[in-house]
């Protein structure tokens, strides 16, 4: 049962299901961690707009302007950046409902150049992948997804090798995705 203010009483449908996600997406709750973050004044993270050029307008009324045609400019780079420690950071996030792989696919050539140039120039680089089935999102550096994107010995890398190779981001109410955590730990492997 579920208390109300008013005194109502409503009984939980299945108190077997999982609330994990609350129905969130991945994007809605990494820009929802980096509100927090900018609003605590932890890091100045964003995400990055997808470049499109409009082609038609509708304008059935002066206040109601409805792009009808549209197409992107260029590809993305990467979702996020921003800044961290003094320090450049990138990523990107990706959401797949298997529960036993990352499908190469998910990740696009241009993605894995651009985090390879960052990463050159010193930015904290990385990629963060949610298993949705699972309710698991791990941080995996950017490096480490690269080397395996470069050997393609499969078209996916498994649910296993994230457990192996990345850092399972704690979820919480505030911030959603303590993703910073992660990054805290990768800083430190990076000093030693």
């Amino acid at each position: 049962m579920i208390g109300y203010p008013n005194a109502k009483k409503v009984p939980l449908k299945d108190s077997t299901v999982s609330t994990a996600n609350r129905g969130m997406t991945l994007e809605r709750d990494l820009n929802d961690t980096n509100e927090f973050y900018l609003a605590t004044d932890r890091a100045v993270i964003h995400k990055k707009p997808t470049p499109i050029q409009v082609v038609h307008v509708d304008y059935p009324d002066r206040t109601a302007a409805k792009i009808t045609e549209a197409y992107y400019r260029t590809p993305s780079t990467t979702d996020y950046n921003g800044v961290y420690k003094g320090r450049a950071i990138d990523f990107e996030a990706k959401e797949i409902k298997s529960k036993t792989s990352f499908p190469f696919q998910c990740i696009h050539e241009h993605q894995i150049e651009h985090l390879k140039r960052v990463i050159r120039h010193g930015a904290i680089a990385f990629v963060i992948v949610r298993f949705t089935s699972r309710n698991e999102t791990f941080l995996v550096p950017a490096d480490r997804l690269i080397s395996a994107y470069d050997k393609r010995e499969r078209a996916s890398v498994s649910y296993t090798w994230f457990t192996e190779n990345g850092k399972r981001i704690p979820e919480g109410y505030s911030p959603r995705l303590d993703y910073l955590r992660c990054v805290d730990e990768l800083i430190k492997e990076e000093t030693k």
